[in-house]
């Protein structure tokens, strides 16, 4: 009997459970059940254990727990136990790659950017202030803060470790607990990667817990700041859509659903160029992965007409070599079904779809490998011109359909028929091509891949969620949307608009605010080490008097001889500058002269600008001035050094600002 893990210790449940089979052999595998389980002491400890838990966390620390999660799993005797029960679930050594390794790619990746892109703080500011008043003593300021909730992440059968690990991620650095729920039949594989990281003790107690069984009543419990990401059939995305909580309750619910996936052939491919095999490889590869049970895999392949015998041809010649049988056998390709229940649906499917189309390869009935097994064959169809099953039916399998278009306009109609889809991909090497189809086909669309010879060698192909892109779709793809780096962790935020003064805004964000108090002291501010320094520590240079030499001088060095800086004649005419001026570059350097402190100390390195802008134009005889304030200090948790971001104006003689930027540099802890 599977356990759930909630409420802080392992709970069996004493009913009889239903019998989860291995896809191959029809054995038990497992019993699963949650009946017993106490649905409202989970949350409750998600929301007064876990939560506050986490959210004493900065973004950078909980990416370092992500981190330690990757690294728990990574270890070869988990791994190595991962796969060997992902068998089990009909799974080769290749499909639990892409599942195992996959998910924990994902985990590693989120850890990675979080520490890039977001403060190691517990606010994350929004883009720039916003001045709201002429004087500049009220301003606002978007931020994201975390939301005192949990995540409650249903998943689907199909990929068990990465869809668990894919949704854990993002929400945990955001600041939120989770409620794992993963499909029944293949439960059991994400309780051993959940068992393991509890044993491990990695994460903070009530930061995750595991519901092994029915969901029952759990959407009762949840609330305003609570939010569901569910991953799943369009069924029972209408039921979860149609509950008291989301309809009424202000519970955040995101869906990822069915999808009837497109790859269109461009009309510039023959059958001698590279794009045409690429094509082919691409659907034989989504037809056969995870024997073609992934919400992304290509379910529709839309090609010139008279390319479809030809792309046909190619297809089952390839699917020829695509071995059907026991996934621990390393000549498989493709293993069986998740279960006997699901090669039941995609044979119904496959008949729903013969009412338009005819089978080209395959026979969804013919005996395959052990007769306890959810084997099927892979099937190819050819639709027919007037179908509109194959634009409304998706085979949960190894199933395709052929489809011919007249023109570009027609791939782009045929592609939204699909009414929203997670991915489609377009082979072409005509940029014409590939611009009017994505331009057609993106509102329909949650990712597009535009593969050509160019691309194909490093590409990760048509079917691969990646942890920095977006994963999700519109409309019959659920309209969710998953990953995408740091928008999937802001996703699980709350985004306020914040006004007030400078100085308020300073002390909320964490981020020194234009306006706000600058401290001025007689050691240099490069002097202070990271636990030193303060926000709002900063330098106030002496004066630099530019002459007509200097930029002379930087013209000759630098081999910038724009008119402006070397034609009095012609700067003369120019109507923003009126004569010679200095080169903006100059004028960065000439500062940066002014503000540095030359000696060894804290401050290791300048790593660059940001935000650089040009206001004023400076002519020889101007002097230029600068104000160097420490803006924001972020610590690096794997070094002994950290980021400071200081915030750099220059001025003029007469105190109008020359040019405003962010000054980027490393400065040592201690």
């Amino acid at each position: 009997m599977l356990e759930s893990y909630a409420a802080g210790s392992w709970f069996r449940s004493d009913a009889e459970g239903d019998p989860l089979l291995d896809a191959t052999t029809g054995e038990t595998v497992a019993r699963i059940s949650s009946v017993g389980v106490d649905l409202a002491a989970m949350v409750r400890h998600a929301k007064e254990v876990g939560g506050p838990a986490i959210r004493e966390l900065t973004f950078h620390q909980r990416a370092m727990l992500m981190k330690e999660v990757a690294l728990l799993l990574s270890k070869p005797e988990i791994k190595a136990e991962l796969y060997d029960v992902s068998f089990k679930t009909g799974a080769t050594k290749k499909d639990s790659w892409v599942d195992i390794d996959g998910g924990i790619g994902t985990v590693f990746s989120y850890s990675s950017k979080a520490r890039r892109e977001l403060p190691n703080s517990t606010v994350a500011p929004d883009g720039p202030m916003e001045q709201l008043s002429k004087g500049g003593t009220f301003v606002g300021q978007h931020v994201f803060t975390s939301r005192p909730g949990v995540a409650v992440e249903i998943n689907a059968f199909n990929f068990p470790v990465w869809g668990m690990l894919e949704k854990l991620a993002p929400a945990f650095i955001s600041g939120l607990p989770s409620i794992v729920k993963p499909a029944s039949q293949t439960a059991y594989l994400t309780e051993l990667a959940v068992r393991r990281i509890i044993e491990a003790g990695v994460l903070p107690e009530g930061s995750l817990q595991l519901l092994a069984g029915s969901a029952g009543t759990l959407l009762d419990e949840l609330t305003v700041q609570d939010s569901v990401a569910f991953t799943g059939s369009a069924h029972t995305a209408g039921f979860l859509r149609r509950h008291e909580s989301v309809l009424h309750g202000g519970v955040s619910l995101g869906v990822e659903a069915d999808s009837l996936n497109c790859s269109v052939l461009g009309t510039d491919v023959t059958t001698d160029d590279p794009e045409f095999d690429l094509f082919v490889k691409g659907v034989v590869a989504e037809m056969t992965v995870k024997a073609g049970q992934k919400c992304t895999a290509i379910r529709r392949v839309i090609v010139p007409g008279p390319m479809i015998d030809p792309v046909i041809e190619a297809i089952s010649a390839r699917l020829d070599k695509s071995t059907v049988g026991d996934p621990r056998d390393e000549s498989t390709r493709v293993g069986p079904l998740a279960s006997l229940a699901q090669r039941d649906e995609v044979r119904k499917a496959i008949e729903a779809l013969r009412s338009s189309a005819d089978i080209v390869y395959g026979d969804p009935h013919a005996a395959v490998g052990d007769d306890r097994g959810a084997f099927i064959q892979p099937v190819l169809l050819r639709a027919h011109a007037d179908s509109t099953q194959v634009h409304d039916v998706e085979p949960f399998g190894p199933v395709a359909s052929v489809i011919g278009y007249e023109s570009t306009a027609d791939a782009v109609q045929l592609a939204a028929r699909g009414k929203g889809s997670l991915v489609g991909s377009v082979v072409t090497n005509d940029p014409e091509v590939a611009r009017e189809i994505v331009q057609g086909a993106a509102p329909w669309h949650g990712r597009i891949l535009v593969l050509n010879r160019d691309d194909a060698k490093e590409s990760t192909g048509h079917g691969s969620p990646l942890p920095m892109l977006v994963h999700g779709g519109p409309g019959r793809a659920g309209g969710g949307e998953e990953l995408g780096g740091v928008r999937g962790i802001l996703h699980h935020m709350q985004r306020t608009a914040i006004q007030g003064s400078p100085d308020m805004l300073t002390a909320i964000t964490g981020r020194w605010t234009t306006g706000s108090q600058r401290d001025v002291e007689d050691v240099h501010p490069f002097r202070k080490s990271l636990a030193q320094l303060q926000i709002g520590d900063t330098v106030e240079t002496g004066s630099r008097t530019i002459t007509l030499e200097d930029i002379n001088d930087f013209a000759a060095k630098t081999g910038d001889t724009f008119y402006a800086h070397t034609d009095p004649e012609a700067a003369a005419k120019n109507p923003i500058f009126g004569g010679i001026v200095a080169h903006g570059y100059l004028i960065v350097s000439l500062a940066a002269g002014l503000f540095v402190e030359p000696n060894p100390g804290p401050v290791l390195a300048n790593f660059g600008v940001d935000n650089l802008r040009f206001l004023t134009p400076v002519k020889a005889g101007d002097s230029i001035s600068v104000k160097l304030t420490a803006k924001q200090i972020t610590p690096r948790q794997t070094a002994d050094y950290g980021e400071v971001r200081w915030d750099c104006l220059v001025t003029n003689q007469d105190g109008e600002a020359v040019a405003t930027y962010d000054v980027l540099t490393l400065v040592a802890k201690e």
